[in-house]
């Protein structure tokens, strides 16, 4: 399994910091879903945040889009 979580703000109301934080205490979470890789992602808007957990690929290059820390 893996875990995906995330937000979306109406406006631009979270500093990059305090949107990143709160992102890796979401994934913080989900982390039992997916200890392998984890990643975020924020903009002024919105924020992903994943935990991956690899099956098939355990190289680098089975790493998802979002890139570690």
């Amino acid at each position: 399994m893996c875990g995906i979580s995330g937000f979306l703000l109406p406006e631009a109301t979270l500093a990059g910091k305090t949107a990143e934080s709160r992102l890796w205490a979401m994934i913080a979470m989900l982390r039992h879903r997916g200890p392998d890789d984890e990643g975020v992602w924020t903009d002024s808007r919105a924020g992903l945040a994943h935990a991956l957990l690899s099956i098939i690929d355990l190289s680098p290059a089975g790493h998802q889009p979002i890139g570690k820390r």
